[in-house]
């Protein structure tokens, strides 16, 4: 990853308003939070050990220790026939892990609360999202393959 590389990450996450990242590359991990206002960014030296271990390409211990952070639950919120799972970022949703394997899961199949429900690639990174309840899918909103962006409905799950 270099200088170019890093700052189009930065332009495209401030372009969608995206308040949470990460990035795990040939041992570098990359992970951005800011806070959902449109203060700016702090600059300079702020930024330079994280940056700098980047950019050189350094391994990771050049970094400050960054602790593991839990995925970002997509959000969530009622409809008439069930609850509307939403996506947590812009991308391209797909229903299984290739073209070749079976969807991740079906209308009318019951799933679990942690249970991979599809994948959406955003910047070549493969982001599992994962249902927050346990019910029946009632619906799938978007075609395999179809661009979706941020707040985009997903799922309807009804609760079981």
């Amino acid at each position: 990853m270099d200088l170019s590389d890093l700052k189009e990450i930065l332009r495209i996450l401030e372009e969608q308003d995206i308040t949470e990242f990460e990035l795990e590359q040939d041992g570098v991990k990359l992970r951005v939070c800011r806070s959902s206002s449109r203060a700016p960014a702090p600059a300079g030296p702020a930024l330079s050990p994280l940056a700098a271990g980047v950019i050189a390409g350094g391994p990771p211990a050049a970094a400050p220790p960054v602790a593991p952070a839990p995925a970002a639950a997509p959000p969530i919120d009622a409809e008439a026939d069930g609850t509307v799972v939403r996506s947590p970022i812009v991308g391209t949703f797909y229903r299984s892990p290739d073209p070749n394997s079976p969807a991740f899961v079906s209308v009318g199949d019951v799933v679990k609360v942690g249970q991979v429900l599809c994948i959406i690639e955003a910047m070549k990174l493969m982001n599992e999202i994962e249902s927050e309840m346990a019910g029946e899918v009632t619906r799938i909103h978007p075609e395999n393959g179809q661009p979706v962006q941020y707040g985009d409905p997903l799922f309807t799950i009804r609760k079981g």
